[in-house]
């Protein structure tokens, strides 16, 4: 009975940041089960009185009195701000989650995650493509890959500028690609090119893991068109994710039975070794990945339990994002 009342008791969550993604997180919070949303701060007070007027959330004064007031705290202001407002929840002995990128730079990051470990708080970095559908349909599908290809492409938009490329989009990829390669990173190169804004606003990398695993990752915030989607090519399989469609495509090859089937596809390599071709058709739950995402913290919170993407996995999407971007400086 103890057990049941700590699980389904809710948490105080409160939120910093009401821009785009943080009205996103209020209306998510607001909505989840897991979560009773106490309210939240932003710096402007006109959209905060306007929001606060419209939506009913509670504004608070100031950023003290809204982590005061809270068990977990909802870190949804720019990258910049990041580090010291974990820096305040976490000396009050608060949960944070912190949207990706988890700071502004690796050593900001590296204190982040030093003072939760001494605390004894819970963090997580919202690098929400691990919860989209489409990946965790086939993600235990990609064991041991030896390719990786990843195009993120977005038509231009001022918000998020302020930060490369890298930052902005190829982040996303640079944790995916972390999550399924269970080796050290060997070397980096890459370029970028600034056209619109102050930093590069498209950046191609080429990483190569210690066994032997390339990745070849790109993202573009000028393209015509919208795409996100990663390829994984490994021994026998053919793996790809489409993340803005939710579509997933599995080709895998098994030796070919001496008669097959009459409508089996059948491929011989030059030593005359046979192949039969399968196709699966992994099945993709619709879910929204933000909301998950935020739930699936509450639930580490509450049966203390290890985060699905913890501050050590954000700290180290950014150090190889900065390894990207230090090799696109001329």
């Amino acid at each position: 009975m103890v057990l049941l009342i700590k699980i389904i008791d809710m948490i105080k969550a409160g939120v910093l940041g009401a821009g785009h993604l943080g009205k996103i997180h209020l209306r998510l919070l607001e909505a989840s089960e897991r979560f009773e949303l106490i309210g939240f701060f932003d710096p402007n007070q006109k959209s905060t009185h306007a929001l606060a007027k419209e939506k009913g959330y509670t504004a608070f004064e100031s950023e003290a009195e809204l982590i005061k007031a809270c068990d977990m705290v909802d870190i949804v202001t720019p990258t910049l701000y990041h580090h010291q407002n974990a820096i305040n929840a976490i000396n009050q002995g608060k949960h944070i989650f912190i949207e990706k990128p988890i700071a502004n730079s690796v050593a900001e990051a590296n204190e982040i995650t030093s003072l939760a470990e001494k605390r004894g708080v819970l963090g997580q970095v919202g690098h929400v493509e691990r919860y989209n559908p489409a990946f965790k349909a086939i993600k235990d599908a990609v064991t041991q890959p030896k390719f990786i290809e990843s195009h993120r492409l977005a038509e231009f938009n001022p918000r998020g500028t302020d930060v490369p490329v890298v930052l902005d989009l190829m982040i996303h990829d640079i944790d995916v690609l972390l999550s399924v390669v269970d080796a050290k990173v060997k070397t980096v190169s890459a370029s970028g090119v600034a056209v619109i804004s102050n930093t590069p606003d498209i950046t191609n990398a080429r990483i190569e893991f210690e066994n032997g695993c390339v990745a070849n990752l790109t993202a573009s915030r000028i393209s015509l068109k919208k795409m996100r989607k990663t390829r994984f090519f490994q021994k026998n399989a053919y793996i790809s994710v489409d993340f803005l469609e939710k579509k997933v495509e599995v080709v895998k090859m098994k030796s070919a039975p001496e008669k097959p089937e009459d409508f089996a596809l059948i491929l011989e390599n030059a030593q005359g070794e046979k192949k039969q071709i399968y196709f699966e058709n992994p099945q993709i739950e619709e879910s929204n990945a933000i909301l998950e995402e935020l739930e699936d913290f509450a639930s580490a919170i509450q049966n203390n339990k290890p985060v699905t993407v913890s501050l050590e996995n954000g700290t180290l999407a950014l150090k190889l994002a900065y390894q990207i971007m230090e090799c696109c400086k001329v």
